[in-house]
């Protein structure tokens, strides 16, 4: 009877010993399961975080080329500007009204226009004719434009004021 009991108790023993080693392959490989899935997220997140690296790197490329396309404009601006500033200092507009006011209007009235009409082309509108009271002549709306020549440059106020309404 003994030999039966410690037959019994081996074989439990092993049958413990079996259950465990079940228990832990099944716990490791549930384990290993969990941190291969861990890995593919893991390796995606990796991947995206690359991916959104490069495009960051791209993005800053082309900021950059665009600021220094927007420093070369500003530096063309502010030279424009400069010479606009000393074509002014060199005028002098008071002696000008004084001695000829109408030739002077005339000026003004015909740069105006040259103005608005490449600001409105240069910000996609549409190009607008010249308004008729530059129009009345072409020797005066060439000297309207800015341009001097020898004729009559008279312009009275009431077309001016008549053609900016229209």
């Amino acid at each position: 009877m003994i030999k039966i009991y410690i037959a019994l108790i081996i074989v439990g023993i092993l049958a413990g010993v079996a259950a465990g080693a079940k228990y832990y392959y099944d716990s490791t490989q549930a384990t290993i399961a969990t941190l291969r899935e861990n890995n593919v997220q893991l390796q995606i997140a990796a991947d995206t975080a690359m991916a959104s690296v490069d495009t960051l790197k791209s993005d800053m490329a082309k900021q950059a080329e665009l600021n220094n396309q927007l420093q070369k404009d500003l530096q063309k601006a502010e030279q424009y500007g400069d010479s606009l500033r000393n074509k002014l200092q060199q005028l002098d507009l008071v002696r000008d009204a004084i001695m000829d006011a109408e030739k002077l209007e005339g000026k003004m009235n015909g740069a105006t226009a040259k103005i608005w009409r490449s600001i409105t082309r240069d910000t996609g509108g549409d190009d607008y004719p010249i308004p008729d009271w530059l129009q009345q002549s072409k020797d005066r709306a060439r000297n309207q434009n800015g341009s001097e020549s020898g004729k009559d440059n008279s312009t009275s106020s009431s077309p001016t004021e008549a053609g900016a309404t229209q």
